[in-house]
């Protein structure tokens, strides 16, 4: 499982012109599933991305998880993430997850970081999701840039 991490003032995802998910300051991750990928690789995907100390601390260093600064999640599905691009021109799937089990994964990942959220208590920021498989159009204001790759 691979995940895109991009820290941002602000992001949102819409599907037909609709926005249908945006958060404020926190990370958009983008969310590729590969075939080998099963709930436990899920949920070590969730504590990382929801632990990952990306964010600056009062000395400006990168000490502070999503989490400690009660930022938002935004989780689009990547199919495109799971591609082999190590040879040719032609970027291949064939370690890309089939798209039941892609979208199933993509769903629970999205719900198990929800429960994670409410778990740490009130005041926290919104896990909003893109659409399993809609054509997507991602808005974003990436800070710092800060972007990370996170593999399990």
């Amino acid at each position: 499982m691979k995940g895109l991490i991009q820290r941002v003032s602000s992001a949102d995802v819409r599907v037909d012109a609709e926005v249908v998910g945006a958060v404020d300051q926190g990370l958009l991750l983008l969310l590729g599933v590969e075939k080998d990928d099963d709930d436990a690789c899920m949920q070590r995907l969730v504590q990382k991305v929801l632990g990952y100390r990306v964010f600056p601390d009062d000395s400006g260093r990168m000490n502070l998880s999503l989490l400690d600064i009660r930022g938002g999640l935004l989780v689009v599905p990547q199919f495109t993430l799971a591609a082999d691009t190590r040879k040719g021109m032609r970027p291949s799937f064939s370690s890309s997850a089939p798209p039941e089990q892609a979208q199933a994964l993509f769903l629970r990942f999205v719900e198990a970081a929800r429960d994670q959220v409410t778990e740490e208590g009130e005041g926290l920021g919104d896990v909003a999701s893109g659409v399993f498989g809609a054509d997507m159009q991602v808005s974003l204001v990436n800070d710092g840039p800060v972007t990370f790759m996170l593999e399990v």
